[in-house]
């Protein structure tokens, strides 16, 4: 591999020279800048053999560097040579700024506008003027050089009925047609897979771990849309699925459907949609409306028959949870100390026996011992697993797709007898746990108001985590969903009733441990005899927290009653479905914890 990357490097400096371009920005992202991408897309990994979910890297002349986040900074001297790239923080030292410290002035830098946000263009464009020109390329290197490209995975559309999604199509178009309206838009561009899944009530298989198809749509005032994908792909009955007026049309006849809004106003979202897409618009005279992209905010407010499904696959997932961490046990109570990947796979066994669950949500988090101080560690991107350390803990971060919604669960369990620090450490992350799930807050609460919440406890014997408390999740969409969030950074979207947020509190002691208590948290409507509107959490997550790593001298009652309730209702809902030595693991594990 590391000779195929050199090789790689050279055949695209000839191709700069050939081009009279100095250098080239290869970012880790396709054209529709989602979280996720699909194999035939991975032009990062191509050039850099880097497998990560975030990175940069540039290629000049004389020169090349890789850029990755704290997250990476291990793995990425493990796949990429060092004799071919520098390493480089992709914060602490952005691309672009590399680029002007090491490159000589008025170099030309290559970049594929369909690989870069609008905002990004904009704001590094005005960065580098006067001294680099940013040239945007209409063929990427990458893909002249890459011969054995894999095929793109083009699923078929399924439809969702309204049993599962609990309003049309056309309602659906409707609603975001008044929000064009208002913002006196004639029509959206909309580039997130996700949003377009939502807005047609389809689904996809398109992208590892995210249900959609790669596709792109542009709504229009009048309630009408114009959809990018290969009609082959849809069933006989979408047309009645959708209801009228949604035209199918290939994909490749986007670049003229752009440049027809000529003289129109389109709103485009400039941090979610491609900056090519803003300079057809553009060069077509169309007026750019920046904004939000329109169906965030509806899509993640679930309804009444969204908000049933996420609670009924939650129970459904707990269910495989369980059977999980009653497995590991009784591995390790025989003497069994597993290796990370087949505790993964193990876990996807338990979850596939429900025959509706279609996928991960993500690829599993699976850390034993001092890896769990890794919060997005891989064991997939390890030379080879860890085993399960004695007297230490084990962290599983994992989820599933389901045609009735997203599952997103952690639990930190003791392998062993962990010592105290793991314990007191715990405690106080399930503390915080109990904060936020236990929060009462008024109408106009954002995440970040409520972020010191989950903190409280660890600062004050001080500890930290360096991570956001809570992300949105999607109904069988993305696990990381906005624009909601709960973290220190302000975000200024306010928690609505039907929204769902992860709760992650944890904490993580490098070279030794890692703790982090995930349950998935709906936003509801809380009864009061006061003045105004009063919201909170209910927990969907079903699956007990491990009860031998809370140390009692350091819970309150309240917090004690917290727990127990909790796992009464999991006992409850769990219990029906578990049998044998599984039930009885279940009923130890959710048993009342007294002083």
């Amino acid at each position: 591999m590391q000779t195929d990357i050199a090789q790689r490097v050279a055949l695209i400096r000839q191709w700069l020279t050939d081009n009279q371009l100095d250098a080239i920005l290869i970012p880790h992202e396709d054209e529709y800048l989602g979280e996720y991408i699909p194999a035939h897309n991975e032009r990062l990994h191509w050039a850099t053999g880097f497998t990560g979910s975030a990175g940069m890297a540039v290629i000049g002349q004389d020169n090349a560097a890789m850029f990755v986040d704290g997250r990476y900074v291990v793995q990425v001297r493990k796949q990429v040579p060092g004799d071919v790239y520098e390493y480089r923080h992709l914060i602490e030292e952005p691309p672009v700024q590399w680029a002007l410290d090491n490159l000589p002035q008025g170099s030309k830098v290559a970049i594929d506008a369909r690989l870069h946000s609008a905002a990004w263009l904009a704001r590094n464009t005005e960065l580098v003027k006067g001294k680099l020109e940013l040239v945007c390329i209409e063929q990427n290197p990458i893909e002249l050089y890459w011969h054995d490209r894999p095929a793109a995975t083009l699923s078929a559309a399924k439809l969702m009925g309204l049993d599962f999604v609990g309003q049309s199509s056309t309602d659906k178009r409707e609603q975001i047609a008044t929000v064009l309206k208002r913002q006196k838009a004639d029509a959206a561009l909309l580039t997130q897979l996700d949003s377009i899944a939502w807005l047609l009530n389809v689904r996809g298989s398109d992208v590892p771990s995210l249900p959609v198809l790669l596709s792109t749509a542009l709504l229009h005032a009048d309630e009408s849309v114009d959809f990018f994908i290969d009609p082959a792909r849809l069933p006989a009955e979408f047309a009645s699925h959708v209801g009228a007026e949604v035209r199918v049309h290939a994909p490749e006849n986007l670049e003229a459907a752009l440049q027809q809004l000529e003289g129109k106003a389109v709103l485009v979202d400039p941090t979610t949609s491609n900056a090519w897409a803003s300079q057809i618009l553009q060069a077509a005279n169309a007026t750019l409306i920046e904004a939000a992209d329109p169906c965030l905010l509806p899509k993640a407010a679930k309804n009444p028959t969204e908000i049933a499904g996420m609670k009924a696959c939650h129970i459904r997932d707990g269910v495989a949870v369980s059977k999980f961490l009653a497995w590991v046990d009784g591995q390790v109570a025989q003497g069994h100390l597993l290796d990370e990947g087949t505790l993964s796979d193990q876990l996807w066994q338990f979850r596939s026996e429900d025959s509706s669950c279609t996928d991960v949500s993500f690829d599993t988090i699976s850390a034993a011992g001092s890896n769990a101080a890794m919060c997005h560690y891989n064991h997939l991107n390890q030379p080879a697993p860890s085993v399960l350390e004695m007297n230490n803990v084990y962290l599983v971060d994992s989820g599933g797709q389901y045609p009735d919604g997203t599952t997103d669960i952690t639990r930190t369990i003791a392998i062993g007898e962990p010592g105290d620090d793991v314990k007191q450490t715990f405690t106080l992350v399930l503390k915080g746990h109990i904060g936020l799930a236990s929060a009462r807050f008024p109408k106009g609460t954002t995440g970040s108001q409520l972020d010191a919440l989950a903190r409280q406890h660890l600062w004050a014997y001080g500890f930290d985590y360096d991570h956001g408390t809570g992300h949105g999740v999607g109904h069988y969409l993305s696990v990381h969903e906005g624009p909601q969030r709960i973290a220190k950074v302000y975000n200024p979207t306010a928690l609505l009733p039907g929204m769902v947020l992860s709760n992650e509190p944890g904490y993580y002691r490098a070279d030794a441990f890692g703790i982090r208590i995930e349950n998935l948290e709906l936003v509801v409507e809380i009864e009061t005899a006061g003045d105004m509107t009063v919201m909170g959490f209910e927990s969907l997550t079903r699956a007990p927290i491990d009860r031998r790593l809370v140390d009692l001298s350091l819970m309150t009652d309240a917090e004690l009653t917290w727990l127990n309730n909790y796992h009464q209702t999991v006992f409850e809902v769990i219990s029906p479905s578990l049998t044998g030595e599984d039930l009885i693991w279940l009923t130890q594990a959710t048993a009342p914890l007294i002083r």
